[in-house]
């Protein structure tokens, strides 16, 4: 439902783009009064259309039920059938200084997905509580999502006064509780307003029945917010969406396209992706069946080319040279709200989504917790909220401050620097599970897979046969051969030519498809990034087999990144990798043994490679 309201009360108006809009969210737990908190406001300020009021109040007289200024939000009739909103309803009306949109969020445990929705792109918030029934278990969870979703600007109003006939040592009680609660959580509320949405105090005009309250109304509140600092003056960041290239009439360009989150760019400006670091200068912005702009701000979807045609990924961050840049690493402190069915237990893998990416994650440790009741924090975080407690899991609903570990290098900001891109969600099969935002890198040290690799290596028993006695019955030692291109088919065609020499040779050779390891990658984005990277494992793994057995283990990883052959070169140890480029990659050219031009013949690619194996004491005694 969305009531669009001019200056002049009774009659409909579209809200334009170019105008300045003040974005406020309406949290706190069920029943507490929001929706009537928001209808109030639009009677009181004479914001609703034209026989809106009246046509609400002859239907409850139709069915027999008594007013409430909540019915004038709650459009949907599931919705009025069980008195809870259920989606977000969204309103939009204007007072002297400017426009806003306001979100009323649902306040039921079983909806709290569709909180986080309303609450997102949130400029500020009003908490609402119950004076009667105090803090509520969503009251605490409301109030931790604001804090993680980076909204600053908080206020607590404590409805419902009436009921506690004004009382303002029921008032201070709850503010006292309440702000305790959310500075655990680093959150610092602007104020509390004691209001009766329902009979109009402090909402729009003061009541003098809370004579002892001396602070704004709930409509002088919302006026006295402060717009946050506009969204193109802070620092580029453009998660990097898909990249295109067109092949036709000679056209080479590689136009990468995105949606800027922060800052703006022109063409000239040198930019920097992240997490590959890969430098370029912006050489056009390119816009769908429209002229191009010269520059490009905050909310645009737009296309650039790049002077440089540097090999880059989905997923990246862009950033501008000169500019603060955003943070890269696996490992980061993080606070979330785990919404899934199952915990979210230490050992199983899960997606993250960050800005673009989509990278596989897992729960390293449970710094603090605010278990599932929302009654209390554990104390342990209250003293120390560096140390981890002694909880293997989130449970369902519990907000904690967790460590968790990208399988892939990611590039991020914290939440206290540029909140949209420090914001993310953990998918737990096609659920989306949880929301959070990034508090802090962590410091380095051993990753997960470092460890296991470790404890794998420590408990690998040997057989009677030594690398040593292999290698002077086959001829040559075992490695692991991985052929690198753009072209994926010319490096398939290379590589297996290898393979069938090595074989006439009588050397022991063996060529695997990545494809072989876990079957053809889904079509969805999100799958694709979490199958590749359990093939890469399960590549691995089976290399450092082979190359035990002393076989030449050969495959193609086209697109491979450094993280990928670094990947493999840990999986593969003690045992290590041997690199071939075939064309244009995204490796630096260092990162290959051998390199090979797209169009060299066979046997000469062949002839390159024995040549390259023979100089590390791999191959012996070979002829073409």
């Amino acid at each position: 439902m969305a009531i669009v309201v001019s200056e002049e009360p009774g009659t409909l108006e579209a809200v334009t783009n170019n105008e300045a809009q003040f974005d406020l969210v309406v949290v706190g737990h069920v029943d507490h009064g929001k929706s009537t908190l928001i209808g109030r406001l639009l009677v009181d300020t004479g914001s609703l259309p034209q026989g809106e009021l009246e046509q609400v109040k002859a239907h409850c007289a139709r069915t027999a039920r008594p007013f409430e200024y909540a019915f004038l939000l709650d459009a949907l009739k599931a919705e009025q059938a069980q008195g809870i909103t259920i989606d977000t309803a969204r309103c939009f009306f204007r007072t002297a200084r400017r426009r806003y949109t306001i979100n009323d969020a649902p306040g039921h445990v079983e909806f709290l997905k569709n909180m986080v929705t309303g609450a997102a792109r949130a400029e500020a918030a009003l908490l609402l509580i119950d004076a009667a029934e105090g803090i509520r278990e969503n009251s605490r969870r409301h109030g931790a999502i604001v804090s993680m979703l980076g909204i600053r600007q908080v206020v607590v109003v404590v409805n419902k006064m009436d009921l506690v006939n004004y009382d303002q040592a029921a008032f201070d009680r709850i503010e006292k509780e309440y702000r305790a609660f959310l500075e655990h959580l680093g959150a610092r509320p602007l104020r509390f307003i004691p209001v009766s949405a329902r009979d109009g105090v402090n909402v729009a005009a003061r009541g003098g029945v809370v004579d002892w309250y001396d602070g704004p109304t709930v409509l002088e509140q919302i006026d006295a917010f402060v717009k946050e600092e506009e969204q193109h003056e802070r620092p580029l960041r453009l998660p990097v969406q898909d990249i295109y290239k067109f092949t036709e009439e000679g056209d080479d360009r590689r136009i990468v396209a995105g949606t800027i989150e922060t800052g703006s760019v022109r063409a000239g400006d040198e930019v920097v992706f992240l997490p590959s670091r890969k430098r370029a200068r912006i050489a056009s912005i390119e816009a769908f069946n429209a002229e191009a702009p010269e520059r490009a701000v905050a909310g645009q979807a737009l296309g650039y080319t790049l002077t440089e045609q540097i090999y880059i990924k989905p997923g990246e961050l862009m950033c501008r040279l000169g500019e603060e840049p955003a943070r890269v690493g696996t490992r980061f402190r993080a606070n979330l709200f785990w919404m899934g069915r199952a915990p979210m237990i230490q050992g199983k893998r899960y997606k993250l989504k960050l800005g673009a990416a989509r990278v596989p994650v897992e729960l390293v440790e449970v710094i603090n917790v605010c278990d599932a009741s929302g009654i209390s924090i554990h104390e342990s975080a209250i003293r120390n909220p560096q140390s981890a407690i002694d909880k293997p899991q989130v449970d369902r609903h519990d907000i904690a401050e967790v460590l968790l570990e990208t399988a892939r290098p990611v590039a991020f900001d914290l939440a206290g620097e540029i909140e949209q891109t420090s914001r993310f969600v953990i998918v737990d099969g096609d659920q989306i599970a949880a929301c959070g935002i990034v508090l802090a890198e962590a410091e380095s040290g051993p990753t997960l897979l470092e460890r296991r690799v470790s404890q794998r290596e420590e408990n690998w028993e040997k057989g009677a046969v030594g690398a040593a006695r292999r290698t002077a019955q086959y001829r040559h030692g075992g490695k692991f051969i991985v052929f690198v291109g753009e072209r994926r088919e010319r490096a398939v065609e290379l590589a297996r030519q290898l393979e069938l020499w090595l074989h006439e040779n009588g050397r022991h050779t063996y060529y695997l498809a990545l494809g072989n390891v876990l079957g053809e990658l889904a079509e969805n984005a999100t799958r694709r990034v979490m199958e590749r990277e359990e093939q890469l494992l399960r590549l691995g793994e089976l290399a450092r087999m082979m190359t035990d057995a002393g076989l030449l283990f050969i495959t193609t990883l086209p697109e491979a990144d450094q993280h990928d052959l670094d990947k493999l070169r840990l999986l593969n140890a003690p045992f290590e990798l041997f690199v071939v480029t075939v064309g244009e990659t995204a490796l630096a050219p260092e990162a290959a043994q051998a390199r090979l031009p797209e169009d060299v013949k066979a046997n000469d690619a062949v002839l390159i490679l024995l040549g390259a194996l023979c100089d590390l004491g791999i191959v012996m005694d070979y002829e073409i």
